[in-house]
Parts: structure tokens; sequence; C-alpha cells
């Protein structure tokens, strides 16, 4: 294993004292763990947090600031935050106006979540509401998961329910909202090479050197199947048709996210999305916004995934309204 990293236990703590070292301004770091706030406390309106295993930088802390984030809980590589964690952030970041927590569908996060706004709401008092996403369609089932994974679309989420709350909406209009780009959000990836947790020191699994993992999860979990490597329009095509399939985009305006998993080229993501650009304005989709970029990694796995959001007004609004954190400005 060969990693710019100093001991394979201390990888969670050190990135995240770095992170809050480099972005004062947003950031400070709870002594109960790997917990971000942000560093002014947002009061009298409805405090949002998420958070699940480390590797995915810079989901969930780069998320963390004004108009999206209040809180992210980062568990060890992979691995769901505990209830301790959860629930000090909880506290943390709570106000009169209540909690949404952003959970992404894995067992664990659901559980563990579930189980910390149990304990603020017995023993603070604290309205702790949720919503999980699921909006991977490659496979329903997975090793971590009973139903769809939460992916990629779940920044999507943090943005438009985050810059709800900023105004001053209620609970119930911030997990209206959340919910809503849930069910109007679809993902799909494909990998060619995987990642290694440092806790493990090996590769989490293995690909010829011209195959590709099709539908992968962002733990580097089994998608739909494998096949021999095929062109970036060909691959695109491919997730593009099962998204499409999916939910109905006809006529829609779209936000775009192409995602890299953390060690693909961005000139290769610019080359999927000339492709995904083209067959979206081919079938009647427009493409309201286009995001490339890096956003929900999967440590350094070479691999990508495609997200559509249907948009309404709405969320239109709530998409470009602004945001001050790491890692959406």
């Amino acid at each position: 294993m060969k990693k710019f990293i100093n001991d394979p236990s201390m990888v969670e703590e050190q990135m995240i004292q770095g992170m809050v070292k480099a972005h004062p301004q947003h950031l400070r770091k709870l002594d109960c763990g790997n917990v971000v706030v942000r560093a002014v406390k947002k009061e009298g309106k409805v405090a949002i947090i998420s958070g699940g295993g480390s590797g995915h930088e810079p989901a969930h802390g780069g998320y963390v600031g004004t108009g999206m984030l209040d809180a992210a809980v980062a568990g060890a590589v992979f691995t769901s935050p505990t209830p301790d964690q959860i629930y000090e952030a909880i506290k943390a970041v709570a106000t009169d106006a209540g909690v949404l927590m952003v959970v992404k569908n894995y067992t664990g996060d659901v559980m563990n979540f579930e189980m910390a706004a149990e304990m603020a709401a017995d023993m603070d008092e604290i309205e702790v509401r949720q919503v999980v996403t699921n909006d991977d369609v490659a496979v329903k089932d997975s090793l971590y998961t009973v139903g769809r994974r939460g992916v990629a679309g779940t920044v999507f989420v943090h943005k438009i329910a985050g810059a709800l709350a900023e105004t001053g909406a209620s609970l119930d209009q911030v997990q209206e909202m959340a919910q809503r780009v849930i069910d109007n959000v679809r993902t799909m990836g494909a990998a060619i090479a995987p990642c290694t947790v440092p806790a493990a020191g090996t590769p989490g699994f293995t690909l010829a050197e011209d195959e590709m993992e099709v539908g992968i999860g962002i733990h580097g979990e089994p998608g739909t199947h494998r096949e021999t490597m095929r062109t970036a329009d060909e691959t695109a095509g491919m997730l593009l048709e099962q998204i499409l399939g999916d939910l109905d985009y006809s006529g829609r305006e779209v936000a775009v996210m192409i995602n890299g998993a953390g060690a693909t080229p961005l000139m290769e993501l610019y080359i999927i999305n000339n492709h995904v650009a083209d067959v979206l304005a081919a079938k009647g989709v427009r493409v309201y916004r286009t995001f490339v970029g890096e956003y929900m990694t999967s440590l350094e796995m070479q691999g990508f995934s495609i997200s559509l959001l249907r948009l309404d007004d709405e969320m239109k609004a709530l998409l470009d309204a602004p945001a001050d954190t790491p890692a959406w400005r």
C-alpha cells in the first residue's frame, strides 16, 4: 500500500484536523470525535446534519457552512459513525426550530442516526427528523443496504434543503423539500480500478486490465455486472439509459452531476459530460446546471457516477442560492 499517511489508525482524525486548520472560517471540530460543525452556529433556524464513513471527501465535512450543512459526522473509512458521535453533533447545532438528519441508505448509518435522534429526543427534548437518500438505480439491495443505496445525489439534498433552511423555513418544510429532492434524483456509476482502505492495506476488489464494474457502490461494493471496457460514450450512454428508464425526465429541466470517484481525471469527466449533454438534448431533457468534479468520492477509486435531478422552479432557486462551504461556493 502506497499512501501519504502516517498511521492507518489516525487517518480520520488527522484528516479532520487538517480540514479545520485549512478552513477555520467555516469549521470547528468537536472534542467528542471526528465531528465538524459551523464555526459560527446558526441560530433560530432548522439545523441540518449529515455524515457517514470517511473516504468520500469532500463529503461530508466539505459541505458544512452557510447554505448547506450545520454539522458533519465522520466515522472510520467506509464505516458508520457511532450514535454517540451523532448525538453530540445534534446537541451542538440544535435550535428551537429543530434538526434534520440527511442519512444515506446504508444499514449502519440508518440505525446509528436513528439511535442518536432518539437519544436527543429523550434526554434533551430536541425535535429531530430524518430523510434517507436512495438515489442509486443500480441495485435494489447490496452488502450494506436493504433497498437502494444513497450515493452522490445526496449532495443535491444537502444543497437544496440547506438553502431552504437558511431562509428560516420550518422543519416540516425543510424535510418536505429534502424528500422532494430524493424523489427526483437518480444516480448510477462505474469503475475501472479499486481503492485501498488504509486499515486493510489491500485493494477492496480486483478487475482485469480490460474490465470494468458497472453499477458499483461508493464503498467498492458490487454493481450489476462486470464487462469488458467500453469507450467513455458507450459507458455513459449505458448508465444514462438506466437512469432515464427509472424516472420520466421527458420535457423537464435537470441538474446534472458528473462525479469523480477519486482518481478519475477531470479530462475524462468532461469527456463523459460531453456525451451526457448530447444525449439529454436529443431526448428533449433540458440541462439547467451542470456540476463536474469530485463531490462524493471513494478514496482513490478510478470511476465516476452520473446524477440527474429533475427540477421545479423552487428547487432551481434553492440550487442557485448562495452557499459558502469548503467544497461548495
